[in-house]
């Protein structure tokens, strides 16, 4: 029902900044909670920001608060995630992913549909 494509990984140097981009095809946008997942060579797929059908209610993982910011526009049907103060520890594939009401958006139970994910790569 819905397709998610990232857009504006890429090449940033340590302390820098990006801004991602998640466009979702689908006229009901705005029913689902959207969230961020980011997965590095080697580990485990990370939760990294989530946010509300609404945009009132965020979360964050613990290594990215203070730092990333999640949003949203439904108008526009894209959800957001501003990266700032990179480290070369955030280097990794980053996906968007789009969850079903009621679930616990800070797992990846919580999400029926996935996009193909970004590389984000942050040099030192």
């Amino acid at each position: 029902q819905v397709q998610l494509e990232e857009s504006g990984g890429g090449l940033v140097q340590a302390r820098g900044s990006l801004r991602l981009s998640c466009a979702a095809s689908s006229r009901t946008f705005s029913t689902y909670a959207m969230g961020w997942f980011r997965q590095a060579p080697g580990k485990e797929r990370e939760f990294v920001a989530a946010i509300s059908r609404g945009g009132v209610v965020t979360y964050y993982g613990d290594s990215v608060k203070g730092r990333f910011t999640i949003s949203r526009n439904n108008a526009l049907n894209t959800v957001y995630l501003q990266m700032n103060t990179l480290k070369p520890e955030d280097t990794a594939v980053y996906s968007c992913a789009a969850g079903k009401p009621g679930q616990v958006l800070q797992s990846t139970r919580g999400y029926d549909y996935w996009g193909q994910g970004t590389q984000v790569t942050v040099s030192s």
